[in-house]
């Protein structure tokens, strides 16, 4: 098991409200909203602070590869923060690192990665990322 991630990891931080339906039948949220969490910090990144705009960009951002380790249960209605890094930035991709922690925790109950590759909208292929997009992402940069 990997070790667990510190919130001081971490260069930008979104409030994450859970919902009722998060919760599985166990009474914890489910494995798989935690990459619905994931997405929702990156591309609140990108759109906030990087200019895409998720209709009309020319170059848009898609998962590749993505992994997840869960380090304590969290459940509906505790309050969460998603935090948010770069490990690697590329010309045409970047990596980011993901932390999920509980309010007023400084361990990530979960913590993975996910890889955007940048491509062009209507042909799929691999393009470098706009420049305003790039600078974003080096603010937040660790490597």
């Amino acid at each position: 098991m990997t070790e667990a991630e510190t919130a001081d990891r971490y260069r930008y931080f979104l409030p994450i409200t859970t919902r009722w339906m998060d919760n599985d039948v166990y009474g914890h949220i489910n494995n798989v909203t935690y990459y619905s969490y994931f997405d929702t910090v990156a591309n609140h990144y990108l759109i906030h602070e990087g200019g895409l705009d998720i209709l009309t960009s020319p170059v848009i951002g898609l998962v590749v590869e993505s992994r997840c380790s869960y380090r304590a249960p969290l459940a509906y209605p505790d309050r969460l923060r998603a935090g948010l890094r770069v490990d690697k930035l590329g010309n045409r991709s970047v990596t980011y690192g993901i932390g999920i922690f509980k309010e007023g925790e400084e361990q990530a109950s979960a913590h993975g990665y996910f890889v955007h590759v940048f491509v062009d909208r209507q042909s799929r292929k691999a393009v470098a990322m706009p420049e305003r997009l790039r600078e974003a992402l080096s603010r937040i940069s660790i490597g």
